[in-house]
């Protein structure tokens, strides 16, 4: 059932539920970070209102810089920006920011230690019609590999401004991972987050499976979950946003009780957050895991449903994931 000490939104199983980009989460964030203190500026690679930059750009014209289409450039600006004591966000769609500025990011960035804070928009298989040159599922591996690189992958609109407020006030790298569609909004403004901390969402009183999940896959999890409970299998439920560092107690404490684990993610399975789990576990508590996410291939247009659903990134697909895991104990 529902963590009631969250606070969650009681409504996110509703078909009348409300649905907001995750993206939006970060453009609100940036704009409050930027009010409460002078020395947050913000960079953005002529995407200003596709990454909701935009509302800390007209607020704040003077801590603006609009780099154009030059990714490169803009991570090395931003260092050289960290350098003279400011606190630089720059922002593009993440197949771009990090896929193609990845060398500036660990060279000018986190080998130099920046507090550089990288927002990759538009990330995942539910880009939709965009097709796989703009479906960014491979950013996860590449950040999370990075030393000094802290990797957020909010859940939903609530979770990324907060996600977005606490980059800001943290010293360091970090790589803060949104989404274009719509998503349902499960948190509220009372729901804690912290970095290096997952969230118990979800907590069956006699749970078979741990279900771990980060971003957009947040909700088919929870929904998963709730079904499993309909047909009598309880579960764990993780918000695992901070992939990097990772709430390594809470994660095999969840393997601990429950015997197996499933991760779900709209990511390659290879070096994701289902990965970084399956590192944790298989050093300290091994029990079967199996992996939801895109299996070594590239993305395609599509609805976002309909390359969910290909790509088994659904409900359907989570639980029957969850039932194999299960049954491998």
């Amino acid at each position: 059932m529902l963590n009631k000490k969250l606070h969650l939104r009681e409504d996110m199983f509703s078909k009348d539920r409300e649905e907001i980009a995750i993206r939006e989460g970060y453009g609100a964030g940036l704009l409050q970070a930027g009010e409460e203190d002078e020395s947050v500026v913000a960079l953005c690679a002529d995407l200003t209102g596709s990454t909701k930059t935009n509302l800390f750009a007209d607020k704040f014209p003077e801590r603006f810089v609009e780099v154009g289409i030059g990714e490169q450039s803009m991570a090395s600006v931003a260092s050289g920006l960290s350098a003279m004591g400011k606190v630089p966000f720059i922002a593009s769609y993440a197949m771009f920011s990090p896929g193609r500025n990845w060398e500036q990011i660990r060279t000018t960035i986190c080998y130099n230690n920046s507090n550089v804070k990288i927002a990759g928009s538009h990330a995942g298989v539910s880009v939709g019609p965009d097709g796989g040159t703009h479906q960014a599922i491979e950013d996860i591996a590449i950040t999370r590999t990075i030393p000094r690189m802290h990797v957020i992958v909010p859940c939903d609109v609530e979770e990324a401004r907060k996600a977005t407020l606490a980059a800001a006030k943290y010293k360091g790298a970090f790589y803060l991972r949104y989404a274009k569609e719509n998503t349902p909004v499960m948190t509220t403004e009372k729901t804690p987050f912290s970095i290096g901390k997952a969230n118990t969402m979800w907590e069956s009183e006699d749970p078979q499976v741990a279900l771990i999940a980060c971003g957009t896959a947040m909700h088919h999890t929870m929904e998963a979950a709730k079904q499993l409970e309909e047909e009598g299998i309880g579960s764990i439920v993780l918000n695992n946003a901070s992939v990097k560092p990772m709430d390594v107690k809470k994660v095999i404490e969840a393997a601990k009780k429950t015997g197996a684990v499933v991760t779900c993610e709209s990511h390659q399975i290879l070096g994701g957050m289902g990965s970084a789990v399956a590192e944790v576990l298989s050093q300290n508590y091994p029990v079967p895991q199996e992996l939801i996410g895109v299996h070594d291939d590239f993305g395609q247009s599509g609805t976002p449903e309909e390359l969910l659903a290909h790509y088994k990134i659904d409900t359907p697909s989570i639980v029957a994931a969850a039932k194999k895991a299960i049954s491998r104990k």
